[in-house]
């Protein structure tokens, strides 16, 4: 009996365990910021297509007749496919200009910028192949090369 009851408390908190690290991704940031995000681009999304259906498209006159909404070319409902084009590039620019390019700014401003290291290696101008910036003498010709003096060095004070 107390096997069972060992087996029984085993699984219950190998259970606790798994839910507290499905917990622990759920709460994360990123997971919590996505689902917002969703959620806001599903409802703003119809909003605009609600206005190029509404307001944008009932503008376009096509024919005496009829807007661009009612445009056909034979059995096919262009102007319903050209209102879905509209939709999807306002709804593009929008999320660009107003979401992906400040927030872009944002992280270029506060993003450490480091300076470029000094190369490690040059060029052979005999063979082209890559050797050490001090080498002498280049590995794969051996030709022999011009002393470079490496640029750390010429920065450090000599007391």
């Amino acid at each position: 009996m107390s096997t069972l009851r060992n087996w029984g408390e085993r699984g219950w908190h190998s259970g606790l365990e798994t839910m507290g690290g499905f917990r622990k991704f759920i709460l994360r940031g990123n997971v919590v910021d996505l689902a917002v995000g969703i959620m806001i681009g599903a409802a703003f999304s119809g909003v605009v297509n609600s206005l190029v259906k509404d307001i944008i498209t009932p503008l376009i006159p096509v024919s005496s007749t009829g807007n661009l909404a009612t445009l056909k070319v034979g059995p096919l409902l262009v102007g319903d496919f050209i209102n879905t084009i509209l939709s999807f590039l306002i709804l593009a620019a929008i999320i660009y200009f107003f979401i992906v390019l400040p927030i872009t700014k944002l992280q270029d401003r506060f993003t450490p910028h480091s300076e470029p290291e000094a190369p490690a290696k040059r060029d052979c101008p005999f063979c082209l192949s890559s050797v050490p910036l001090r080498a002498t003498r280049c590995a794969f010709c051996t030709a022999q090369l011009t002393p470079v003096e490496d640029p750390v060095q010429q920065n450090v004070p000599r007391a």
